[in-house]
């Protein structure tokens, strides 16, 4: 992480700015304004140069023409993808290191103090200038929280995830991900005047996320962030900068609006280009027809002038290159792909997690989500044999063939081989020959098939990783935070090309919007144990807030009877809950009416197409299956929603 003063306060001003490599051009004279208060999402397709454009501005990258000006005494906060974190102390005095500023202030306060004590010259400039700057020392202190630093360090580093009795462990025995989290905490604590962050959700957790998302909607200073994760970018921005083929375009407006926008602005571009051509067709016509005739001489030279006069209409190129991505058709497997019985694990004194029973069936598709080292890929890893289980067992089906895509997958390539070698070590049989056709899917064409590992960007390396997997069918994928790195129109594809894929799915992600319509049940780790949740992420967000809030009255509860108050909150709460088994339990009472009677209205159906002649029915009519159809999709939603209370009713019941 770096953090640079720079003068500013009220703006930072993007001026022209090109960078260029061997004469081609990044991006070309693009000019952009960062108020005071802006929350900016920077957006684009992995190349397009968003990292880079954040480094221009920190000043580690001088632009090849174009400046960055700002003015005042404004700070710059800047968390790159990537860093190397120093293990030389605990998580308490590495993250305590974010007020070094404030401790600087407080050594001059206490040498102006000193000083101003043993001083008589009350009327003299000298002591009126001591006591003004002690003056402005105590206004940045306290602007900078000095006074509540500890406390703040620890509701900051407790957001992020970690725990309490994290805080005095030395930071060498967190992992990549955490001494990620490490950076960040420093960067929040600094309260810079303009933050500027490269992907700050890859390494967080849902939980950690929705935290972060909070403090950033909040924060008194700029954002300007990348990140490929639409919920986030929704939930933080109210302004959309795209870099798009050397050109920048501002939105002001989050990211779901500004796809829309984007959509309508270019559909108007091209109505408009389109009228303009005709109407220069049509011109070009009438000049060429009456060029060499005396008496249009006038009319003609009048069209010629029209058309030099014109301003022409450019269409922005539109950036077509997507990931072309289908999965191979999944072989056959049993109806019980994989199971799961009191699975745990442990390393070392180190526990994990518990008690895990699973049965993954044939289709299901599954989310394992939950904090940072509760368990998700380690749970994947047993799944897929790289690992034994501390206690329980875990037995796949019949004929299961697995795909299996690590968090850190492009750190198991070889960075010294090309693309083209990375699949070919692995292709066997007819597949070789296609090769080159499968990474053009991937967007490697041309010479990049061509390129070295070590030089690929995340985001080829995890497309690299994908097309590596998909050489061989499988009939069950785990994937581990498969979206990391990967640009908005590749997940996109990811995701649609994973809900046509018609074998078991197993996903570690935390990207709420990926997981939205992908997945149909979901188990979370928390606390040593995994608890299943019946229903998509969407479902299990609004059963964990309300679990949350549950936990947090039941704490409060605790409290107060430790305190020797009164049992009123605590029969209040009972009661409340008691309300609310008994509304839940009428509501499944109305839902098995409502399936009782469309099961009736099914099976009535069912009768009529089995002796369609005498129910005067025509089978050649589109409308009646139709109608069929229609019935046993609400019957099947109807079943669902019944689902989801009987679930409602268990957790308010287990309190």
């Amino acid at each position: 992480m770096a953090n640079g003063k720079i003068k500013n306060p009220k703006v930072v001003s993007i001026d022209n700015v090109t960078v260029s490599f061997g004469g081609w051009d990044l991006f070309k004279d693009i000019s952009l304004l960062i108020n005071p208060r802006d929350r900016i999402g920077l957006v684009g397709k992995n190349g397009a140069g968003k990292t880079t454009l954040l480094k221009v501005i920190m000043g580690m990258q001088p632009p090849t023409a174009g400046a960055i000006t700002m003015s005042g005494d404004t700070t710059l906060g800047y968390l790159p993808q990537q860093m190397k974190v120093h293990d030389t102390t605990t998580l308490r005095e590495e993250t305590a290191k974010a007020f070094d500023e404030v401790l600087s202030l407080e050594r001059e306060m206490e040498r102006l103090t000193a000083e101003i004590a043993t001083r008589e010259d009350y009327e003299s400039e000298e002591y009126g200038a001591l006591v003004h700057r002690l003056s402005e020392i105590h206004d940045r202190h306290a602007l900078l929280g000095g006074e509540s630093r500890e406390a703040q360090i620890e509701r900051t580093l407790l957001g992020l995830g970690f725990k309490r009795d994290d805080l005095d462990k030395p930071t060498s025995t967190f992992s990549g991900g955490w001494r990620m989290r490490i950076e960040l905490a420093k960067l929040l604590l600094r309260k810079p005047s303009v933050f500027l962050l490269d992907e700050p959700t890859n390494h967080l957790d849902i939980e950690s996320i929705q935290w972060l998302e909070g403090y950033l909607r909040d924060y008194p200073g700029a954002v300007l962030l990348i990140s490929h994760d639409r919920d986030f970018l929704d939930n933080v921005t109210n302004r959309t900068v795209e870099l798009l083929l050397g050109k920048v375009y501002d939105y002001k407006v989050p990211y779901s609006q500004y796809v829309q926008l984007r959509k309508e602005r270019r559909e108007a571009q091209v109505a408009a280009y389109n009228n303009q051509q005709r109407l220069i067709e049509k011109t070009e016509e009438f000049i060429e027809k009456f060029r060499y005739k005396p008496t249009k001489s006038n009319q003609v030279q009048s069209r010629v002038k029209q058309l030099e006069r014109l301003e022409r209409i450019e269409i922005d190129e539109e950036d077509l290159n997507a990931l072309n991505l289908k999965f191979p058709p999944a072989p056959r497997s049993g109806q019980i792909v994989a199971e799961m019985k009191e699975v745990g694990k442990s390393f070392g004194e180190k526990f994990v997690f518990g008690g895990a029973n699973i049965t993954i069936e044939k289709g299901d598709r599954i989310a394992l989500v939950g904090r940072n080292g509760e368990g998700k890929t380690t749970l994947a890893r047993l799944l897929i044999g790289e690992m034994e289980p501390s206690e329980g067992s875990v037995k796949l089906g019949a004929n299961v063939s697995l795909g299996y895509y690590a968090q850190n997958q492009d750190d198991l390539m070889d960075g010294e081989f090309t693309v083209y070698d990375t699949l070919d070590k692995v292709a066997v049989g007819d597949i070789r020959t296609k090769l080159r056709d499968i990474l053009g899917a991937f967007l490697f064409r041309g010479e990049d098939v061509d390129k070295k590992v070590k030089v690929l960007s995340g985001g080829e390396r995890s497309r690299l990783a994908m097309a590596r997997m998909m050489l061989s069918p499988h009939n069950l994928l785990v994937l581990d935070e498969p979206t990391n790195h990967m640009d908005m129109r590749s997940k996109d594809i990811l995701k649609e090309a994973l809900l046509k894929y018609d074998g078991t799915l197993v996903v570690v992600s935390h990207d709420r919007e990926f997981l939205d319509g992908l997945v149909e049940k979901v188990y979370e780790f928390r606390d040593g144990g995994v608890k299943e949740y019946l229903g998509g992420i969407r479902y299990f967000l609004e059963k964990r807030k309300l679990e949350d809030m549950r936990q947090i009255e039941m704490r409060d509860v605790a409290t107060k009877e430790q305190k020797n108050t009164s049992g009123k909150e605590d029969y209040l709460a009972k009661k409340e809950n008691e309300k609310l088994i008994r509304k839940t339990q009428r509501a499944i009472e109305e839902k098995e009416a409502t399936i009782a009677r469309l099961e009736g209205e099914v099976a009535e159906w069912d009768a009529r197409l089995a002796a369609p002649d005498q129910h005067g029915i025509d089978l050649a009519d589109s409308k009646v299956f139709e109608e069929y159809n229609a019935l046993k999709q609400r019957l099947a939603f109807e079943e669902h929603e019944w689902e989801k209370l009987c679930y409602e009713l268990e957790l308010l019941q287990e309190n």
